[in-house]
């Protein structure tokens, strides 16, 4: 397969308004095929609006492109028919058993040997032991399961997931993004709106929303390099109160608490340097480098967006 082949989705300028305000703006992506692609960002930002434009589902305001090799404007009916979509809150039937609801959602989109199908979704999500069970019973992560096996049913070429592990504990978390990158792996494209830092993490690629416009995109480590900063982390002593004193220092952009810890930031090294110099000498504290994280770079970058509120 060529290298244009591979691109699943390539769009260019996407804007969207509402009611007068412009909630995605001039946004452009290209998506290869197998690629968990991550969008983040506050509440407002534009991810899940971006996310619909992009498989067909919401039609822009601006711009064009392609999904799937299909026109996103055009030819939005073929590109909804290879696109499974998981909503925020568990959509099936609480009264029916998991393969019930499965057994339906076939129904609903056609699937050729209906029955093997929801036996391999089942089987494929370790749902098979539980499948009389009904839906209404399950946990919060159990019920995530069989709303991922329900989007992969008609066996999609892209998944959309928005929020898909909000309210879910860590381990179904873990399990959940294992399965993810199984799919992936398989040829499936999955594009992700999450607020968790360690799911970002586990996206092949990310793209930072802000007030309906694109910050920053890539892989996390050259995210992270995009913000240019210099980072030390102090700890030991009134951390707090230390926090208080160095918040509006020139040269000092951002502190942040990490635990017993904080993390101080800029972006010129040597005024970051000479900033915090005073405290460095204080015994209270102990100061090293580190690297930026996810966070601190996403904090920066949103102190920085301006505000389409405004």
């Amino acid at each position: 397969m060529n290298e244009t082949n591979d691109i699943v989705i390539d769009v260019r300028g996407l804007s969207k308004s509402f009611g007068g305000r412009t909630v995605v703006d001039d946004f452009s992506i290209q998506v290869r095929r197998g690629r968990i692609y991550g969008f983040l960002g506050p509440n407002g930002s534009g991810k899940t609006t971006t996310i619909r434009m992009l498989c067909g589902l919401l039609t822009p305001d601006g711009g064009s492109g392609t999904c799937l090799g299909y026109d996103l404007i055009r030819e939005t009916a073929a590109i909804k028919r290879q696109v499974g979509y998981m909503t925020q809150r568990f959509s099936l039937y609480e009264d029916l058993s998991i393969r019930e609801n499965l057994d339906f959602v076939a129904r609903m989109y056609g699937v050729a040997e209906r029955r093997r199908a929801v036996t391999t979704a089942l089987e494929r999500l370790g749902l098979a032991n539980r499948q009389r069970q009904l839906a209404g019973e399950l946990s919060g992560g159990w019920k995530q399961r069989l709303a991922l096996a329900a989007c992969i049913l008609h066996a999609p070429k892209l998944l959309l997931l928005d929020e898909p592990t909000a309210g879910v504990d860590p381990k179904a978390r873990r399990e959940f993004w294992d399965q993810i990158h199984a799919l992936a792996a398989g040829g499936l494209t999955v594009l992700v709106s999450t607020h968790y830092m360690d799911e970002a993490e586990r996206c092949h690629e990310i793209a930072y929303l802000a007030y309906g416009r694109l910050l920053a995109q890539g892989t996390t480590d050259a995210v992270v390099r995009q913000a240019g900063l210099t980072t030390w982390t102090v700890s030991g002593g009134d951390v707090g109160g230390l926090a208080k004193r160095l918040a509006g220092v020139p040269g000092i952009e951002m502190v942040a608490p990490f635990g017993n810890a904080l993390h101080v930031s800029g972006t010129d090294a040597a005024r970051l340097e000479a900033a915090i110099t005073q405290w460095r000498q204080d015994p209270a504290f102990t100061w090293a480098h580190s690297a930026p994280s996810l966070e601190d770079a996403f904090i920066h970058m949103m102190s920085r967006a301006a505000d389409n509120f405004r």
